[in-house]
């Protein structure tokens, strides 16, 4: 039965509906990142650019590196437009947009988040590289889908009576990044950790503006937790979803974070553009 125009939006011309693209605008290898500015930061040193799109924050390239085809994307900020931009990527290379039925052989993409974040750990170091081995999502939106048998259940009940936030109606979800792009991706310059993504940047990561928190004890909380040979390690805002919509698909993906913040210290880069630009170039490199 094909897919109601109510749930599968598609613009006039036939392009998904937020992201204004057609599948053959896109590689199988995408790179996201937040900021649409920072779209032409990668592409800046593409060999081809051959597709330039854009419609709100979801700014898209296409081209190559190397004779490599690759696609880069900006999600904005967050994990309510992770939602949108997963599903609708997915949507582009297993779902006949014409027809509105889902196909029956599947297109695996591969997604390589390029992002900005903060420790919480006072031995990582400013400006370092660190690799998303696992990503905790406080944010819930991995609970609208049916995603129980793909997570890392162990880690997570670990985690739930570590921190007693239930009562906050806080309830984590846990999943893993891909294996595949961990090994394309890691290297001498560059530790593994496990993320938490937060549902906001204030309040959520436990900053004090002038608003109170509900959780006085977030961060020590959060540092203090152990689990087998794992500590949390930095805070973003879209890792978790990416990895847990990325499962349920049936895509692989990896989180590679800049890190500008440690909270722990107090510090934060001083040159955060040029820090970014390195990992940007140390991706793409490791791409190839």
């Amino acid at each position: 039965m094909p897919i109601a125009p109510s749930e599968l939006i598609c613009n006039p011309d036939g392009s998904v509906y937020h992201l204004n693209l057609h599948p053959e605008d896109i590689a199988d290898t995408i790179i996201t990142v937040g900021d649409p500015d920072r779209v032409a930061s990668v592409t800046k040193y593409f060999d081809v650019l051959e597709v330039k799109k854009g419609k709100r924050e979801f700014v898209t390239h296409t081209g190559t590196y190397q004779g490599k085809r690759l696609s880069v994307i900006s999600t904005g900020i967050g994990t309510d437009n992770i939602d949108i931009v997963l599903n609708e990527l997915d949507a582009l290379v297993n779902i006949d947009l014409k027809k509105r039925e889902i196909k029956e052989e599947k297109r695996i993409l591969r997604l390589i988040r390029i992002g900005t974040s903060g420790a919480i750990q006072e031995n990582i170091p400013i400006d370092s590289f660190l690799l998303s081995k696992t990503a905790i999502g406080l944010d819930g939106l991995l609970h609208f889908y049916d995603s129980q048998g793909l997570q890392e259940t162990a880690l997570r009940e670990a985690l739930e009576t570590h921190l007693g936030w239930t009562s906050k109606g806080i309830a984590p979800y846990v999943f893993s990044g891909s294996k595949t792009l961990t090994e394309k991706l890691q290297g001498e310059k560059v530790r593994s950790g496990v993320t938490v993504t937060n549902a906001g940047f204030y309040g959520p990561q436990g900053r004090v503006l002038r608003l109170s928190p509900s959780l006085s004890d977030f961060h020590d909380k959060l540092r203090s937790f152990r689990f087998e040979d794992s500590v949390i390690t930095n805070l973003e805002m879209e890792t978790a979803g990416i990895y847990g919509l990325a499962a349920l698909l049936g895509h692989h993906a990896i989180s590679m974070n800049a890190i500008l913040a440690n909270r722990a210290t107090g510090e934060f880069s001083t040159k955060p553009q040029e820090t970014t630009d390195a990992l940007i170039r140390y991706c793409l490199d490791r791409l190839v």
